[in-house]
């Protein structure tokens, strides 16, 4: 069965909350409800999202904060917003702020369903990068992502777990870029709800011992302080 994609959707106006919820699972989404922008941070903090509408018009903190705050931490989510302000310079601003889209406020619903079906994809695309042949080395060390298996710097053959080999798998196609804690945990453990980080941490602290010359000082699986991990090899 195919995994439903997640919305996450800040409006406050519960009528059109309740309108928009409703349409969007009827096509098939799984959708996340907030009504204000710290209970959207809130959120956003502990779960996987394929996209985020977001009105601008918020309690507590305005939507456009939440989208910059968002993107402290996330560059990757795709974020619509929506408002009432019709003016460029305000769609201007909302862009500027880290949103992926712009729709104001009366909107036609099929361009909003739409438009979030194209974030979406584009955002599917971006993210699949150059798929790894089934024997990859690096270094002294080579695995076999088919048998799963490796041979590490010291010559010793070592069985992988699938979990292991996924996610290497996932840090070597996204070489040289930081991978976040968040996509490695939907990717390789399919959460929606992140457990704590050491669950990602114990791998990379396995990886050091497998292929590292010296695992207090990693040339190759590097831990990016609070965003999440990265894999280099030249």
């Amino acid at each position: 069965m195919q995994k439903k994609n997640s919305i996450l959707l800040v409006e406050d106006e519960e009528n059109l909350q309740d309108a928009l919820r409703l349409n969007f699972e009827m096509e098939g989404y799984q959708v996340t409800s907030a009504y204000d922008g710290s209970e959207a941070l809130r959120i956003i903090h502990s779960e996987y999202f394929d996209v985020i509408i977001l009105d601008v018009m918020l309690p507590e903190i305005d939507g456009i904060t939440v989208c910059e705050n968002i993107r402290l931490f996330n560059s990757e989510v795709p974020i619509l917003i929506l408002s009432a302000k019709h003016r460029s310079a305000d769609r201007v601003i909302g862009l500027r702020k880290g949103a992926d889209d712009y729709l104001t406020k009366p909107f036609d619903l099929k361009e909003l369903l739409l438009r979030v079906k194209k974030l979406i994809e584009k955002s599917k695309l971006i993210s699949s990068k150059e798929k790894v042949s089934s024997v990859f080395n690096f270094g002294k060390n080579n695995i076999n992502f088919k048998a799963l298996e490796c041979t590490t710097k010291a010559g010793n053959t070592i069985s992988l777990t699938k979990k292991e080999a996924m996610l290497l798998k996932l840090l070597i196609e996204n070489r040289n870029e930081v991978v976040t804690r968040e996509k490695i945990l939907q990717a390789v453990w399919g959460y929606n709800v992140y457990p704590t980080t050491r669950t990602v941490d114990n791998f990379i602290l396995s990886f050091r011992k497998y292929f590292e010359e010296d695992s207090r000082n990693p040339k190759y699986f590097h831990s990016i302080r609070g965003i999440g991990y990265k894999f280099t090899d030249n």
